[in-house]
């Protein structure tokens, strides 16, 4: 096979959150690339934030493996020595692209600095000024168009990033859903507000699926469809509360879809349990190119191919800083997730603007109560993870193997937080809340 074009759209805190997954928004445009392509329905990131998440992707590294342990703006970032998706792809003859919103640095950049660019491999970088999906899609449009007519035989990767769905969701009250019609996720009170928040999310998700729809649209008017392999995903969970900043399934879950019609399988879901670490060195081997060594990553190219076989039983996940510190270090298999909290904090930490929402103002007494140190959940008993398990002696031998297995990590991976506290930079919005007594530190 030559050397595919691989055309890698990602949005922003978008979870599973579409039609396809099941819920009750309009992704048209998505729902059917879901039905021509491969749909995972069982795709995870390690980290429930943008930049770990999105780091993790390019490298195939777990997050303090790579580096970065925070936000890319916050003074965090991937280390120089580490190689990236782009680079890789260099090497293998692909001529690299950016187009949008990035949200990963590498080596030393300046507090403020949001991407790092063309030191993260690009040969070219388009910025597109709040990285809006229209904006970034007509952009889009005129990359595929030069490619179509070029003579040049060079593959292509571009990586396509859009802001939405990210808050805040105000700017789409024009498309946003009647009150009356959302359905209130499984794990969120059915409270006014929060129906106001999600049927204002509804109106991003409607403007992220028709850039996807587009971005289709022209592949196939242009021909460059046949040779390109298409991968929409995201980086992490919702940006509702539970979601964004949560090691619960809300916050780790991901969209995956994987099309091309004539280089993958089609009309095809599976349920293997897989991590976004994976993608790096599924990309590389989908391209021809070498994978290195040292990967948290497995390739599932495999299963873009028709293969059933297995690539993975677990994955680590973790969190040290979003916007403020909040240490947390887990593992999630097939049916349990065992989660180690390595400092007092809230059950359920939010982000700041996701705390400030009218959604997190409903949810603020329940969460902001004292966290445990472990916790364990039955996910096969409890998908929703309400019920700790973690005392209860009917799992005690799944505790000590999943505590076991999160220790070993740690220990083999010298993870930072064995020595103590990782210094970071805090959003000074959480010193304004605190003195208004709203948070979890306020509180107490």
């Amino acid at each position: 096979m030559n050397q595919p074009n691989i055309v890698f759209m990602i949005s922003h805190d978008t979870g599973r959150y579409l039609g396809t997954y099941g819920h009750k928004v309009e992704s048209p445009n998505i729902d059917e690339l879901a039905e021509k392509g491969i749909k995972f329905n069982q795709f995870y990131c390690p980290a429930p934030q943008c930049s770990p998440s999105r780091a993790s992707i390019m490298t195939g590294l777990y997050p303090h493996n790579n580096g970065m342990l925070g936000l890319a703006h916050k003074n965090f970032s991937i280390n120089g020595d580490k190689t990236t998706l782009p680079k890789e792809l260099k090497k293998a003859g692909y001529e690299t692209n950016l187009i949008g919103f990035s949200h990963e640095t590498i080596g030393d950049e300046p507090e403020g600095v949001v991407s790092s660019t063309y030191k993260l491999g690009y040969d070219n970088y388009q910025e597109v000024p709040g990285n809006f999906a229209p904006q970034v899609t007509d952009h889009v449009e005129d990359f595929l168009d030069n490619k179509a007519t070029t003579t040049d035989n060079k593959p292509f990767f571009v990586n396509i990033g859009f802001e939405e769905t990210h808050r805040p969701f105000d700017h789409y009250e024009d498309e946003a859903d009647d009150i009356n019609d959302v359905e209130v996720l499984s794990y969120l009170p059915d409270t006014e507000n929060i129906r106001k928040d999600l049927a204002l999310l509804n109106g991003s998700v409607k403007v992220f699926d028709r850039a996807v729809g587009r971005i289709i649209r022209k592949l196939e008017e242009t021909g460059l469809d046949k040779d390109t392999i298409v991968i929409l995903t995201t980086d992490h969970g919702l940006p509702v509360p539970r979601g964004k900043g949560s090691l619960k399934d809300a916050g780790l879950e991901t969209l995956l879809i994987a099309y091309s019609p004539n280089l993958i399988e089609r009309n095809k879901e599976m349920d293997q349990l897989l991590c976004n670490i994976d993608l790096m060195p599924t990309l590389l081997e989908l391209a021809g190119a070498q994978i290195p060594d040292d990967l948290d990553g497995k390739s599932f190219a495999s299963l873009l191919t028709g293969s059933e076989e297995k690539v993975r039983e677990e994955f680590f996940c973790e969190m040290t800083w979003h916007d403020r510190y909040h240490p947390m270090r887990g593992i999630r298999t097939e049916n349990y997730k065992y989660v180690l909290n390595l400092e007092d904090g809230p059950m359920i930490y939010m982000p700041v603007d996701t705390h400030k929402s009218i959604a997190g103002q409903d949810v603020q007494e329940q969460y902001y109560v004292p966290n445990e140190e472990e916790e364990l959940y039955d996910l096969t008993k409890d998908p929703l993870e309400e019920k700790n398990r973690i005392s209860d002696p009917a799992y005690l031998q799944i505790a000590e193997e999943l505590r076991t297995k999160v220790n070993n990590w740690m220990k083999e991976t010298n993870d930072p937080l064995l020595h103590g506290t990782v210094e970071g930079v805090e959003s000074k919005q959480w010193a304004e809340e605190e003195a208004k007594g709203t948070t979890y530190q306020g509180r107490k």
